[in-house]
């Protein structure tokens, strides 16, 4: 079990920003906050998640035309937004992710089970990335509200990659934060079985 602090860092204390302070977020910091999430499990070792990290002026001009009005003002304000995508053909780099199986073959007939595997997965990855952040001491805004097909156009238009959902990251000014909203009781939310 994990130290309680650690479990507030991540979970309980944890909130979303919308507000950052001017302290900058490393490529040193991305770099650790990846070599972090990577470990994280997905099936078959897939990992189908790429990652594009938003942190120059001309990348966030880019980003801009994308946005909806709700987050325009937030993301062009956060040190980093990173565009969690996922590679349609992340099945090609199965031999070398999973080489215990000719686990490529699972899905290279079966575009819809690649799909699937690759959305699923990418989301996952993309907490696993926020996660990383948080104990990193990088506070995180996800958020969708934005046009996946202008991103993809603007980004992804040679890779082929598909995006999935934005993060802010940066260092949160808790003045913008609002309210936490309520949970679910277990009751609620759970059955068991």
């Amino acid at each position: 079990m994990i130290d309680p602090s650690a479990v507030a860092a991540l979970f309980t204390e944890a909130r979303t920003h919308n507000k950052w302070t001017d302290q900058p977020v490393s490529d040193a910091d991305l770099t650790a906050i990846f070599d972090v999430l990577k470990m994280g499990p997905t099936s078959a070792n897939c990992s189908p998640a790429r990652f594009v990290f938003v942190r120059t002026p001309e990348g966030k001009e880019k980003l801009r035309p994308a946005l909806s009005a709700g987050n325009l003002d937030k993301t062009m304000a956060a040190p980093v937004t990173v565009i969690v995508a996922s590679d349609p053909k992340f099945y090609d780099q199965l031999p070398k992710l999973f080489p215990h199986a000719d686990a490529k073959s699972w899905f290279v007939n079966s575009p819809a089970l690649a799909e699937e595997t690759a959305f699923r997965n990418s989301t996952l990855q993309g907490a696993y990335l926020m996660l990383a952040a948080r104990a990193h001491g990088v506070d995180v805004g996800a958020m969708s509200g934005f046009d996946k097909s202008k991103v993809d156009a603007a980004f992804f238009a040679e890779s082929g990659w598909k995006s999935n959902f934005l993060i802010n990251l940066g260092h949160g000014d808790a003045s913008g934060l609002l309210p936490r909203s309520p949970r679910f009781d277990f009751d609620e939310a759970c059955v068991l079985a």
